[in-house]
């Protein structure tokens, strides 16, 4: 059980870094592409300063949900591993 609770904080810290990164430049790439104010000097870094504002929430949640994910899934594997044996 500490194997996997292990596995499971080090998938929360993989979240909380890899899906603030990813929503940053998907953000980026979906405003780019469909504003076309962005990146012009009228703009002012807005469209940056909105994919940085919505990377930086998506913290807490990447985190809980790597974490969440990696232990059900650890559990269920677990679970299925000790079944009981069938009675007669």
């Amino acid at each position: 059980m500490g194997w996997l609770l292990f596995r499971s904080i080090l998938a929360g810290i993989g979240g909380a870094i890899l899906v603030p990164i990813l929503t940053f430049v998907g953000v980026l790439v979906l405003a780019h592409t469909f504003d076309p104010r962005c990146g012009t000097p009228g703009d002012s870094g807005g469209c940056e300063m909105g994919a940085a504002s919505i990377a930086i929430a998506s913290v807490l949640p990447g985190a809980a949900i790597a974490f969440a994910v990696v232990l059900v899934l650890g559990l269920r594997k677990r679970s299925r591993a000790v079944e009981p044996p069938e009675q007669p």
